[in-house]
């Protein structure tokens, strides 16, 4: 029997900017996020104690809480993309609907 480990040799880590930037990017939206969902709730109490033009900045800020989000969503899926976690989806793969009525074994 032999004796030790038959993985290869890992590759070296190295700095990667593109993490970096990903990375700021998230904080930046989950940031901006939390800013703008604050606003909603003081724009929405203000809207309720009779300020109408604050019924149009509460749904501004709803609205871009709602982008900040899904940007910070979409950044992240891209860091598991770039980290190797998740990888990009094969042309190869079954299509989902039947080629023809009754499924595969059906014309068999």
């Amino acid at each position: 029997m032999a004796q030790g480990k038959r993985a290869g040799a890992r590759p070296k880590r190295r700095f990667r900017p593109i993490l970096l930037g990903l990375a700021l990017g998230v904080t930046a939206a989950v940031v901006a996020w939390g800013y703008l969902v604050l606003a909603a709730i003081d724009f929405g109490t203000s809207a309720r104690d009779g300020d109408e033009t604050a019924w149009w900045f509460l749904a501004i800020a709803a609205v871009g809480a709602v982008l900040c989000l899904f940007l910070a969503l979409v950044l992240v899926a891209r860091i598991g993309r770039a980290l190797g976690v998740t990888r990009a989806p094969t042309s190869d793969a079954p299509s989902a609907a039947p080629d023809e009525p009754g499924g595969r074994r059906a014309a068999r």
